[in-house]
């Protein structure tokens, strides 16, 4: 029996602005920028808005502020925040609210000026008992999982390299992405050390940029002029607050979060057709490529090294050059979400892949602390 959800609402429109670095733009001009797009893309009216989901790096009251902001008395809103994987829940709970009555057309927006401001202090809480370390908050955590990783299943720094090749092979195909130079093993050999085993080119990009998509009914979804990216299932974990809590490093939650995804979407891993995973580091897309099942645990940097995820590869993961060589304005998760409706809907251009049908976008929020998968899927996916 399909679960209640499935199907039930849409994502109709989708944009964002600013991506890179844009000076002297507030997150809110971000933010209104990228929802203008998206409704642009919809077909839709602002007045037609009437919940909100959403956030900024810097905002106490988000959707008060982008409510203001855009002129919008929503019936409806919410911005918990559990990371980068808040876009994913988001879209979850908008598909609740609507199939509640509670609200019609849900905008989900994010915005951020992280490149430009510089000013992050305070913005990620350092654990009490590590604050007099002054550790370079993720990073340490995301080094230590990827440390673990090498020594647990032999796993050579080139596995990692190969990830963020890939990821730049994609960017390549899109004229939004921020890095568009080639990149070869030998310079990610000798990019600089950030926290060991990871270098400059494991990490994401600091960026900034806004976006912005508009969820609906499934009822109501073909009204607007744009082909319907379906919600088909969607799938929540939360593992612990600080990485030094984790139970386990080298299995994330993302194991727990996909199963629910995909039961309540009734696929499998055979039936996906692309991936969009929240790349913060290197070592993300290894775990969640083996938590999610789609190879063996260990096997994952062997799986990217043949070129699979790559352009042409077997499985196209990250198809805008995700976090590592797209964007990431300090949160990611959004963005997965726009390239898998991108997929679904079949204009992503160069980087497009033949008859999408089921897309993933995976978020990651804390350090591996929150996981949400997310299935999209065309019409014929219902």
């Amino acid at each position: 029996m399909a679960h209640a959800l499935r199907g039930k609402s849409a994502i109709v429109g989708k944009g964002y602005w600013g991506l890179g670095k844009t000076p002297n733009t507030s997150p809110m001009e971000l933010i209104a920028k990228a929802t203008k797009n998206a409704l642009d893309d919809a077909g839709m009216d602002l007045s037609e808005i009437d919940g909100i989901c959403g956030g900024t790096f810097y905002h106490f009251f988000p959707t008060l502020s982008i409510a203001e902001y855009l002129g919008v008395k929503p019936t409806w809103a919410n911005s918990d925040m559990v990371g980068g994987s808040s876009f994913m829940s988001y879209l979850v709970e908008a598909t609740m609210a609507i199939q509640a009555g509670l609200c019609k057309n849900v905008l989900i927006c994010y915005g951020s000026n992280a490149k430009s401001a510089r000013d992050l202090n305070g913005l990620i809480e350092t654990p009490q008992w590590e604050r007099a370390y002054e550790p370079m908050v993720p990073v340490p955590g995301y080094a230590f999982t990827a440390q673990r990783y090498m020594h647990e299943y032999g796993v050579p720094k080139e596995h990692f390299g190969h990830v963020a090749i890939s990821a730049r092979k994609w960017a390549q195909l899109n004229p939004d992405a921020t890095m568009q130079t080639e990149l070869t093993m030998e310079e990610y050999l000798a990019s600089p050390s950030v926290a060991d085993p990871l270098t400059v080119l494991d990490c994401c990009l600091m960026s900034d940029g806004g976006a912005a998509i508009i969820v609906t009914s499934a009822d109501r979804a073909k009204d607007y002029q744009e082909k319907p990216a379906y919600f088909l299932g969607g799938g929540n974990a939360i593992s612990h607050r600080e990485i030094a809590q984790a139970a386990r490093l080298t299995t994330t939650c993302a194991a727990e979060s996909s199963k629910r995804a995909f039961d309540m979407a009734g696929i499998t891993t055979q039936d996906v057709d692309v991936v969009e995973l929240y790349d913060a580091f290197t070592i993300n897309t290894l775990l969640f490529l083996e938590d999610m099942g789609f190879v063996k645990k260990g096997e994952a940097g062997a799986f990217v090294a043949d070129g699979n995820i790559a352009p042409g590869g077997s499985l196209p993961v990250n198809t805008n050059g995700g976090g590592l060589s797209c964007v990431h304005p300090g949160m990611y998760g959004l963005f997965c979400l726009i390239e898998a409706a991108t997929q679904i809907r079949g204009d992503g251009g160069k980087r497009q892949i033949d008859d999408v049908n089921i897309a993933i976008a995976h978020g990651n929020g804390g350090t591996f602390s929150n996981e949400y998968t997310a299935v999209l899927g065309s019409e014929a996916a219902l």
